[in-house]
């Protein structure tokens, strides 16, 4: 029949020993499939049986994305009854009525129902029985919540056990097994059996484990890596009830377990049990949630998706672990050690930055990233920048206004009104443009908050680092005095407790600028202005001596034109430096409070942060100083031409300029997201930025011409990336995820960009 077929399918030009061969090895593999743990097997045996056979597309078991929750996931019971029904009642489930059938089996299952008022669900991780001193009255309770739709479970290994067990296999008793057998002994002899069989049957529907809400949440007894997740096979049941091993036995006589977790880069968060561990804490968007309840320990449950631990603790010590639950096999000082996210966050991947990427963030939803610059960022990161730990955000850059149509104006506050109006704001913050270098500063209160938070040991209290994630101080005594001198300012403005935390990340200026580009001040604008002003004065001294002609006399009005924009060109940027010879000569300017512990301020009001840093500000004004503002009504033209007025007064007297910030830190606009500030520069600032002779008439119409959509695309997707890399540290997201974000700011600085704008 086979070769029959063959021969009247077209462009087949093999012989029948092929299908001999194909039909050979289906019948060699049919003998060992069942070995393979598939449940189904259909054998079709005629054409007949082919034709009338209809193939159905149905989900897996245990693909559960169509349930949502919310989820109470609880960690492995072994026994533990007590624990397991004041965690529950903690958790807000209630007693219903009890499960109790008319027959012998059923009767079996005679005990209270629990069921949460507001739907939650309970989600159990296996490992129920063994060990403890109420095993079957824990399987109990589960079953019948399973039974009334009030939790799902998963198989363990412990169940695995005793299932083989209970199959009549030759299983050892230990690990507490003992104990199970003991109570299904203790069961009377004429309903013994049928209780065997309602045990077998229960824990025969127990999946491996759990896809659910969307893919976002898998749950497993011992964990499940990425490409394991959603499959059913031998071996990912395997994976999911034991784990993988290394091969190695430890000194404890216990198989050395691989850990997975710290290599997972999965998108789902995974919980699992299996591996006691003190404290439950997430580790690459996984979290162990088995604390050793019958080891003295506490039975854990985190509530998804709030992401939050609640735990009882253990009665007593119901069996000695092998391995004590505190067990550290460096054998240094537990209370200094990093926890299990820091460890793992020690080491970023290389693979989780290079390559074209594409990133999702909350507000600007996908943001590529291009290979070529995700290489120019490694190569500025890998080189030059601060530990990774610490750069939790790097700020955006930021686009200008509109050009102005005014006559000698480059930029001016009208076309940045105008903007916001546009954009459906009825009033903006404008804020004093500072003389400094951009810095971001992360202090703590003590050592041991950074220890904790950050996972840094031996580095002060906090760091103050550039734009581009660069260390701001090159000494690293004067970095530790004003980090020091901003921690009294903060205590004694009662920071800490007001905003209930214990570190905070501020956003601000740092002045003079030359304290930062003093490299930038002798290589290139010192060379320039020197030569301008060197090589003019000598042309204007030459035409000074020629003979007096209507040609040289305009000639000498045009170089003594010149000259004087150099000598503009050098004041500009000489009133951005001086001496910086001890703390005394800094200035630190901060104008948002980025995040503190459990917060992204992001939804408050740039008013409220100029009111918040002038609290502290006040308690060290020799090296704090806050910002000078004005709140603008757009819609009133009398308030714009006041706030015309302030800055045409700032950049007279030799300002930079100022910002002008929608009042909320966040605006969606009517064509989409605001940007979150545009500059407006001065006419001298300006100088330093476009040439001591941009002013003149053909330069700067030149100049008009200058496009900012790129700019502004720019800005807003660097603005993007630094809210989400907060908000992901703020929600202890593993580090790769905040840093991916702060890693492509970097990387999104190098796209071909005017760096004038």
């Amino acid at each position: 029949m086979s070769h029959e077929r063959n021969r009247q399918r077209p462009n087949r030009q093999f012989g029948s020993h092929v299908v001999k061969r194909q039909v050979k090895e289906l019948r060699r593999s049919l003998k060992t499939l069942k070995q393979e743990k598939i449940r189904y097997i259909y054998v079709l045996n005629s054409i007949e049986e082919i034709g009338s056979v209809e193939i159905e597309r149905q989900p897996l078991w245990n693909n559960k994305k169509h349930e949502h929750g919310p989820f109470d996931i609880i960690g492995d019971v072994h026994g533990c009854c007590d624990e397991l029904e004041q965690l529950l009642q903690q958790l807000g489930y209630q007693i219903g009525d009890r499960t109790n059938g008319d027959s012998q089996a059923s009767s079996f299952w005679d005990f209270p129902v629990y069921a949460h008022p507001e739907g939650r669900q309970a989600l159990f991780l296996g490992d129920l029985v063994d060990r403890g001193p109420r095993i079957l009255d824990a399987v109990k309770l589960v079953h019948n919540m399973v039974e009334a739709g009030s939790a799902l479970c998963i198989v363990g290994n412990h169940e695995n056990k005793l299932m083989r067990k209970l199959n009549g296999k030759n299983v050892k008793l230990n690990h507490g097994l003992e104990q199970t057998m003991a109570e299904i002994e203790a069961i009377p002899t004429e309903s013994r059996d049928a209780a065997v069989n309602e045990l077998q049957t229960f824990f025969k529907s127990l999946l491996s484990h759990y896809v659910l809400d969307d893919g976002a949440l898998v749950v497993a007894h011992a964990g499940l890596r990425e490409e394991l997740q959603g499959r059913g096979s031998g071996y990912v049941r395997n994976f999911a009830m034991y784990g993988e091993t290394t091969g190695e036995i430890d000194e404890f006589g216990l198989p050395v377990r691989y850990a997975w977790a710290n290599e997972y880069r999965g998108k789902a968060a995974v919980v699992y049990g299996h591996t006691p561990v003190l404290t439950a804490e997430w580790v690459n968007n996984t979290i162990d949630v088995d604390t050793g309840c019958v080891f003295g320990g506490k039975l854990t449950a985190l509530r998804y998706p709030e992401k939050s631990v609640v735990s009882v603790p253990a009665a007593q010590v119901y069996a000695e672990p092998i391995k004590p639950l505190d067990y550290d096999p460096l054998d240094y000082d537990v209370a200094s050690k990093l926890n299990p996210k820091q460890e793992s966050d020690g080491v970023l991947d290389i693979a989780d930055v290079l390559g074209k990427r594409v990133l999702t963030t909350r507000l600007y939803k996908k943001i590529t990233i291009e290979e070529e610059r995700a290489i120019a960022a490694l190569e500025v990161m890998s080189r030059f920048a601060a530990n990774p730990k610490w750069l939790i955000y790097l700020p955006p850059t930021m686009s200008p206004v509109a050009t102005s149509k005014l006559p000698g104006m480059l930029e001016h506050p009208a076309e940045a009104f105008d903007y916001y109006r546009q954009q459906g704001l009825s009033s903006v913050v404008c804020e004093e443009k500072h003389m400094g270098s951009r810095v971001v500063v992360i202090v703590c209160r003590d050592q041991s908050v950074v220890e904790k938070r950050f996972g840094i040991a031996g580095s002060g209290i906090g760091i103050c680092y550039t734009r581009t994630g660069r260390h701001f101080f090159t000494d690293p005594t004067l970095e530790a005095e004003l980090l020091a001198r901003l921690n009294q300012a903060l205590t004694a403005a009662d920071f800490w407790q007001t905003h209930s935390t214990d570190w905070v990340c501020l956003d601000g200026e740092l002045m003079p600028w030359s304290a930062k580009a003093q490299g930038l001040l002798k290589q290139q604008y010192a060379p320039v202005g020197a030569a301008a002003t060197h090589g003019l004065h000598a042309a204007i001294a030459c035409l000074q001596q020629a003979n007096p002609s209507a040609e040289v006399t305009q000639l000498l009005a045009h170089y003594q034109q010149r000259s004087e924009l150099a000598h503009k060109y050098v004041d500009a940027y000489r009133r951005y430096c001086w001496p910086v010879n001890s703390l005394l000569d800094l200035k630190l300017a901060p104008f948002h409070i980025l995040a503190t512990e459990g917060k992204v301020h992001t939804d408050k009001t740039h008013e409220w942060h100029m009111q918040q840093i002038s609290q502290f500000t006040q308690a060290d004004a020799e090296l704090l100083l806050t910002t000078r503002h004005k709140t603008i009504d757009v819609g009133d033209e009398a308030n714009c031409a006041a706030g015309i007025h302030w800055w045409e007064t700032l950049t007279a007297a030799g300002g930079e300029g100022m910002v002008v910030k929608s009042m909320d830190f966040i605006h969606r606009g009517q064509r989409g997201w605001a940007q979150p500030a545009v500059k407006c520069r001065g006419a001298e600032y300006l100088r330093i930025i476009y040439g001591p002779e941009y002013t003149l008439p053909e330069n700067l119409e030149r100049l008009r011409k200058r496009g900012l959509g790129r700019k502004r695309s720019l800005a807003l997707r660097e603005f993007s990336l630094g809210i989400e890399s907060l908000e992901r540290f703020v929600a202890k997201a593993p580090l790769r995820q905040v840093h991916e974000c702060v890693f492509g700011v970097l990387a999104l600085e190098s796209e071909p960009v005017d760096p004038r704008l």
